[in-house]
């Protein structure tokens, strides 16, 4: 079942006021459906604040750093001293972990340990768009809080094109190889146009802060503030590519929507029914979820840092190519 961010709210309430809330919950849901904000809801009621729950000595948090945008080991196991310290204001220690799945091996090998035998007076979440990246061991014991995605968002310019890229490809009756692989260049396109302008708005800001700022300090903050910039451009990129990954899925999700019960489910992408409703007709439900399965094994590639091209062009030929 997937909740609203009010109804996900007054379940967990309803079981800390009854005294049943688990030590750890597994928080996810797609960008925009509430989970951050969620998390410190929860963290604000289980210890009675009324401000600010992100300032509250006992909550504590941690979530990828730098350029690669992935939780250390390090980071784990400083999560797991606070939460081993005594209650600063006699409450319960509240450990939150965004981007749950960015954990390294080690990372979540560490984290396992404190799942299988928590603190005492703690509360852990893990919070994460996708719960598949992370270890079957880790999901056990995790209750699962599913976010519903939000009713209404708008397209950005860089999803529609996708997705008019994927009406015109299935407008093929038999899309051959060289089809596939044209796809590929559009898709990498969209990648790479994404890129630039993220660089390109990166690079700005810190002209703005090097105007602001070089009259009144000794310069030595500026080495500080590129990397910074540098480190914030490739998350910001890492977020785009996968927004367009998100929505090719998305795409082969209306597909099966349309199959069982199009018509009283709501669709991801309603502009375009009548492209999902003609793969729905085209293909057997075996073989849409096969290909949702290559692009999942794309994402968690992407996940592994293997080379982006190469992979986008594997699960291509997977998602997008002849049936099997």
């Amino acid at each position: 079942m997937a909740f609203s961010p009010d109804a996900a709210f007054e379940f967990l309430r309803r079981a800390n006021e009854s005294g049943r809330l688990a030590h750890a919950y597994l928080i996810t849901g797609e960008t925009g459906s509430g989970k951050r904000a969620l998390s410190f809801r929860l963290a604000a009621l289980v210890n009675g604040i009324a401000g600010d729950a992100q300032k509250h000595p006992d909550v504590h948090t941690i979530e990828p750093e730098s350029k690669s945008r992935v939780i250390r080991v390090e980071q784990t196991r400083e999560l797991e001293k606070a939460l081993q310290m005594r209650s600063s204001m006699g409450g319960r220690k509240v450990g939150i972990i965004f981007d749950a799945d960015r954990m390294n091996a080690a990372a979540s090998n560490s984290f396992l340990k404190t799942l299988e035998e928590p603190p005492a007076n703690s509360l852990l979440m893990l919070v994460t768009a996708h719960p598949e990246m992370l270890l079957d061991t880790i999901l056990s014991r995790c209750i699962l809080v599913q976010m519903a995605a939000p009713q209404h968002r708008d397209l950005t310019p860089g999803q529609t094109r996708l997705l008019d890229l994927l009406g015109r490809y299935f407008s093929k009756q038999k899309p051959g190889i060289a089809d596939v692989f044209t796809l590929v260049r559009e898709f990498s396109v969209l990648l790479s146009e994404a890129k630039s302008a993220i660089q390109d708005e990166g690079g700005a800001e810190l002209k703005r802060e090097e105007a602001l700022y070089k009259q009144t300090t000794d310069g030595k903050w500026l080495e500080d503030r590129e990397e910074y910039f540098k480190g914030l451009a490739e998350s910001r990129y890492l977020q785009a590519r996968q927004l367009f990954l998100e929505t090719l899925l998305q795409w082969w999700g209306d597909v099966l929507r349309q199959q069982h019960g199009g018509e009283t489910l709501m669709l991801d992408f309603p502009s375009h029914t009548t492209d999902t409703a003609q793969m729905a007709q085209r293909f057997p439900t075996a073989e849409v979820l096969r290909r949702i399965t290559a692009l999942e094994g794309l994402r968690e590639n992407f996940g592994r840092n293997v080379q982006e091209q190469l992979a986008i062009e594997v699960a291509f030929m997977d998602a997008f190519g002849a049936a099997a």
